[in-house]
Protein backbone atom coordinates (compact mmCIF):
# COMPACT_ATOMS: atom_id res chain seq x y z
CA UNK A 1 0.00 0.00 0.00
CA UNK A 2 3.00 2.31 0.38
CA UNK A 3 3.31 2.52 -3.42
CA UNK A 4 -0.31 3.64 -3.78
CA UNK A 5 0.28 6.27 -1.10
CA UNK A 6 3.41 7.43 -2.95
CA UNK A 7 1.51 7.74 -6.24
CA UNK A 8 -1.15 9.85 -4.55
CA UNK A 9 1.51 11.96 -2.84
CA UNK A 10 3.33 12.51 -6.14
CA UNK A 11 0.07 13.65 -7.72
CA UNK A 12 -0.62 15.97 -4.79
CA UNK A 13 2.87 17.46 -5.15
CA UNK A 14 2.36 17.93 -8.93
CA UNK A 15 5.31 15.69 -9.77
CA UNK A 16 3.06 13.46 -11.90
CA UNK A 17 -0.11 14.24 -13.84
CA UNK A 18 -3.51 12.72 -13.16
CA UNK A 19 -3.14 10.66 -16.34
CA UNK A 20 0.23 9.29 -15.18
CA UNK A 21 -1.20 8.41 -11.76
CA UNK A 22 -4.19 6.71 -13.40
CA UNK A 23 -1.91 4.73 -15.72
CA UNK A 24 0.22 3.44 -12.83
CA UNK A 25 -2.84 2.33 -10.89
CA UNK A 26 -4.64 0.65 -13.78
CA UNK A 27 -1.72 -1.41 -15.12
CA UNK A 28 -2.92 -5.00 -15.44
CA UNK A 29 -2.41 -6.92 -12.20
CA UNK A 30 -0.55 -9.87 -13.73
CA UNK A 31 1.15 -11.00 -16.91
CA UNK A 32 0.40 -14.44 -18.32
CA UNK A 33 3.51 -16.00 -19.87
CA UNK A 34 2.04 -19.48 -20.27
CA UNK A 35 3.82 -21.36 -17.51
CA UNK A 36 3.34 -18.56 -14.96
CA UNK A 37 1.05 -15.64 -14.19
CA UNK A 38 3.43 -13.06 -12.77
CA UNK A 39 1.77 -10.98 -10.04
CA UNK A 40 2.60 -7.35 -10.85
CA UNK A 41 0.36 -5.76 -8.21
CA UNK A 42 1.65 -7.64 -5.18
CA UNK A 43 3.84 -4.74 -4.08
CA UNK A 44 0.83 -2.42 -4.27
CA UNK A 45 -1.23 -4.83 -2.16
CA UNK A 46 1.37 -6.10 0.31
CA UNK A 47 4.33 -3.76 0.12
CA UNK A 48 6.63 -6.49 -1.22
CA UNK A 49 6.97 -7.72 -4.79
CA UNK A 50 6.50 -11.35 -5.77
CA UNK A 51 9.24 -13.79 -4.72
CA UNK A 52 10.20 -16.65 -7.05
CA UNK A 53 10.17 -20.16 -5.57
CA UNK A 54 12.99 -21.80 -7.51
CA UNK A 55 12.47 -25.50 -6.72
CA UNK A 56 10.67 -27.31 -9.52
CA UNK A 57 11.16 -24.52 -12.05
CA UNK A 58 13.58 -24.76 -14.93
CA UNK A 59 16.28 -22.07 -15.24
CA UNK A 60 14.56 -20.84 -18.43
CA UNK A 61 11.27 -20.42 -16.56
CA UNK A 62 12.98 -18.54 -13.73
CA UNK A 63 14.75 -16.27 -16.23
CA UNK A 64 11.45 -15.60 -18.01
CA UNK A 65 9.74 -14.56 -14.77
CA UNK A 66 12.68 -12.31 -13.89
CA UNK A 67 12.48 -10.65 -17.32
CA UNK A 68 8.80 -9.80 -16.77
CA UNK A 69 9.47 -8.41 -13.30
CA UNK A 70 12.43 -6.38 -14.58
CA UNK A 71 10.32 -4.92 -17.39
CA UNK A 72 7.93 -3.61 -14.71
CA UNK A 73 10.71 -1.83 -12.81
CA UNK A 74 11.32 -4.44 -10.13
CA UNK A 75 14.95 -3.78 -9.18
CA UNK A 76 15.52 -6.54 -6.60
CA UNK A 77 14.16 -10.08 -7.03
CA UNK A 78 14.56 -12.94 -4.56
CA UNK A 79 14.66 -16.55 -5.78
CA UNK A 80 14.33 -19.07 -2.94
CA UNK A 81 15.31 -22.77 -2.97
CA UNK A 82 17.61 -22.24 -5.93
CA UNK A 83 20.12 -25.01 -6.62
CA UNK A 84 23.70 -24.35 -7.64
CA UNK A 85 23.12 -26.15 -10.95
CA UNK A 86 20.12 -23.92 -11.74
CA UNK A 87 22.15 -20.85 -10.82
CA UNK A 88 24.92 -21.90 -13.21
CA UNK A 89 22.35 -22.31 -15.99
CA UNK A 90 20.87 -18.88 -15.23
CA UNK A 91 24.30 -17.32 -15.70
CA UNK A 92 24.62 -19.09 -19.06
CA UNK A 93 21.27 -17.57 -20.04
CA UNK A 94 22.63 -14.10 -19.28
CA UNK A 95 20.60 -13.74 -16.10
CA UNK A 96 23.07 -12.32 -13.59
CA UNK A 97 21.76 -13.61 -10.29
CA UNK A 98 23.96 -13.44 -7.19
CA UNK A 99 23.98 -16.83 -5.45
CA UNK A 100 23.99 -17.36 -1.69
CA UNK A 101 24.81 -21.06 -1.18
CA UNK A 102 24.13 -21.21 2.58
CA UNK A 103 20.66 -19.74 2.06
CA UNK A 104 20.10 -21.83 -1.09
CA UNK A 105 18.79 -18.66 -2.70
CA UNK A 106 19.62 -16.12 -5.36
CA UNK A 107 19.08 -12.39 -5.67
CA UNK A 108 18.76 -10.46 -8.88
CA UNK A 109 19.72 -6.81 -8.42
CA UNK A 110 21.00 -4.95 -5.36
CA UNK A 111 20.03 -5.71 -1.78
CA UNK A 112 18.51 -2.46 -0.51
CA UNK A 113 19.96 -0.42 2.33
CA UNK A 114 18.28 -1.17 5.68
CA UNK A 115 15.51 1.20 6.73
CA UNK A 116 14.85 2.61 10.20
CA UNK A 117 16.55 1.88 13.49
CA UNK A 118 15.03 -1.50 14.27
CA UNK A 119 16.73 -4.81 13.59
CA UNK A 120 15.85 -8.49 13.38
CA UNK A 121 17.80 -11.12 15.31
CA UNK A 122 18.15 -14.52 13.64
CA UNK A 123 19.30 -17.13 16.15
CA UNK A 124 20.01 -20.83 15.69
CA UNK A 125 20.22 -23.69 18.13
CA UNK A 126 23.15 -25.23 16.25
CA UNK A 127 25.39 -24.87 13.21
CA UNK A 128 23.28 -27.44 11.32
CA UNK A 129 20.33 -25.00 11.43
CA UNK A 130 22.24 -22.29 9.56
CA UNK A 131 20.87 -23.03 6.03
CA UNK A 132 17.31 -22.36 7.20
CA UNK A 133 18.47 -19.36 9.24
CA UNK A 134 20.32 -17.89 6.25
CA UNK A 135 17.19 -18.20 4.13
CA UNK A 136 15.35 -16.21 6.81
CA UNK A 137 18.13 -13.64 7.18
CA UNK A 138 18.57 -13.09 3.44
CA UNK A 139 14.82 -12.74 2.96
CA UNK A 140 14.66 -10.10 5.68
CA UNK A 141 17.64 -8.23 4.18
CA UNK A 142 16.13 -8.24 0.69
CA UNK A 143 13.02 -6.66 2.24
CA UNK A 144 15.15 -3.80 3.57
CA UNK A 145 15.77 -4.91 7.16
CA UNK A 146 18.87 -4.84 9.32
CA UNK A 147 19.74 -8.35 10.57
CA UNK A 148 21.97 -9.60 13.38
CA UNK A 149 22.93 -13.27 13.35
CA UNK A 150 23.36 -15.26 16.56
CA UNK A 151 24.38 -18.75 15.47
CA UNK A 152 24.96 -21.88 17.55
CA UNK A 153 23.43 -20.51 20.77
CA UNK A 154 21.27 -23.50 21.67
CA UNK A 155 20.15 -24.65 25.10
CA UNK A 156 22.90 -27.27 25.39
CA UNK A 157 25.10 -24.31 26.41
CA UNK A 158 22.76 -21.62 27.73
CA UNK A 159 25.63 -19.24 28.53
CA UNK A 160 26.10 -18.72 24.78
CA UNK A 161 22.72 -17.08 24.29
CA UNK A 162 22.95 -15.17 27.58
CA UNK A 163 26.21 -13.60 26.37
CA UNK A 164 24.15 -11.83 23.66
CA UNK A 165 21.38 -10.61 25.93
CA UNK A 166 21.76 -6.99 24.76
CA UNK A 167 20.95 -7.96 21.16
CA UNK A 168 18.02 -10.08 22.32
CA UNK A 169 16.53 -7.36 24.51
CA UNK A 170 16.86 -4.61 21.90
CA UNK A 171 15.59 -6.51 18.82
CA UNK A 172 12.37 -5.57 17.02
CA UNK A 173 11.72 -9.21 16.11
CA UNK A 174 13.54 -12.47 16.82
CA UNK A 175 13.61 -15.52 14.56
CA UNK A 176 14.49 -18.67 16.53
CA UNK A 177 15.65 -21.50 14.26
CA UNK A 178 16.11 -24.90 15.92
CA UNK A 179 15.71 -28.62 15.40
CA UNK A 180 16.03 -31.44 17.95
CA UNK A 181 13.57 -30.54 20.74
CA UNK A 182 13.13 -26.93 19.57
CA UNK A 183 13.66 -25.42 23.02
CA UNK A 184 15.45 -22.27 21.81
CA UNK A 185 12.18 -20.53 20.94
CA UNK A 186 10.85 -20.84 24.50
CA UNK A 187 14.12 -19.57 25.98
CA UNK A 188 14.18 -16.52 23.74
CA UNK A 189 10.46 -15.94 24.22
CA UNK A 190 11.06 -15.83 27.97
CA UNK A 191 13.84 -13.24 27.63
CA UNK A 192 12.63 -10.85 24.93
CA UNK A 193 9.96 -8.15 24.89
CA UNK A 194 9.39 -8.47 21.13
CA UNK A 195 7.64 -11.07 18.93
CA UNK A 196 9.51 -14.35 18.48
CA UNK A 197 9.01 -16.32 15.26
CA UNK A 198 9.95 -19.97 15.78
CA UNK A 199 11.22 -22.04 12.86
CA UNK A 200 11.45 -25.80 13.48
CA UNK A 201 14.08 -27.50 11.36
CA UNK A 202 14.38 -31.08 10.17
CA UNK A 203 17.71 -31.40 12.02
CA UNK A 204 17.85 -34.20 14.58
CA UNK A 205 17.93 -37.93 15.20
CA UNK A 206 15.19 -40.44 14.43
CA UNK A 207 12.69 -39.48 17.13
CA UNK A 208 12.73 -35.87 15.94
CA UNK A 209 10.62 -37.16 13.00
CA UNK A 210 12.11 -34.77 10.47
CA UNK A 211 11.29 -31.67 12.51
CA UNK A 212 7.86 -32.69 13.80
CA UNK A 213 9.12 -32.90 17.40
CA UNK A 214 10.52 -29.36 17.23
CA UNK A 215 7.32 -28.14 15.55
CA UNK A 216 5.09 -29.57 18.29
CA UNK A 217 7.39 -28.28 21.05
CA UNK A 218 7.35 -24.77 19.59
CA UNK A 219 3.57 -24.86 19.17
CA UNK A 220 3.32 -25.81 22.86
CA UNK A 221 5.75 -23.14 24.06
CA UNK A 222 4.81 -21.72 27.46
CA UNK A 223 6.49 -18.40 26.59
CA UNK A 224 4.06 -15.72 25.46
CA UNK A 225 4.60 -13.97 22.14
CA UNK A 226 5.94 -17.00 20.25
CA UNK A 227 4.46 -17.82 16.84
CA UNK A 228 5.50 -20.74 14.65
CA UNK A 229 5.99 -21.26 10.90
CA UNK A 230 6.33 -24.55 9.06
CA UNK A 231 9.31 -26.90 9.22
CA UNK A 232 12.40 -25.45 7.46
CA UNK A 233 10.39 -22.39 6.35
CA UNK A 234 13.10 -19.77 6.74
CA UNK A 235 11.56 -17.69 3.98
CA UNK A 236 8.20 -17.46 5.74
CA UNK A 237 9.87 -16.41 8.99
CA UNK A 238 12.04 -13.77 7.30
CA UNK A 239 9.07 -12.37 5.40
CA UNK A 240 6.87 -12.15 8.51
CA UNK A 241 9.68 -10.61 10.56
CA UNK A 242 10.17 -8.01 7.84
CA UNK A 243 6.48 -7.09 7.94
CA UNK A 244 6.58 -6.69 11.73
CA UNK A 245 9.74 -4.59 11.61
CA UNK A 246 8.25 -2.42 8.86
CA UNK A 247 5.34 -1.56 11.16
CA UNK A 248 7.85 -0.33 13.73
CA UNK A 249 9.69 1.72 11.09
CA UNK A 250 6.42 3.29 9.92
CA UNK A 251 5.62 4.07 13.57
CA UNK A 252 9.00 5.82 13.94
CA UNK A 253 8.34 7.92 10.85
CA UNK A 254 4.74 8.88 11.65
Amino acid sequence: MNDIRQILQDFKNDTISIDEAYLRLKEKPFEDIGYAKVDLHRKLRQGVSEVIYGAGKTPAQIAGIIDVMRSHNQKTILITRLSQDSHAELLKLGCHVQYYPEARAGVYGPIPEPQGKGFIVVATGGTSDIPVAEEAALTAEVLGNRVRRLYDVGVAGLHRVLSRIDDIMSASVIIAVAGMEGALASVLGGLADCPVIAVPTSVGYGASFGGVSALLAMLNSCASGVSVVNIDNGFGAGYLAGMINRLRIEGENS
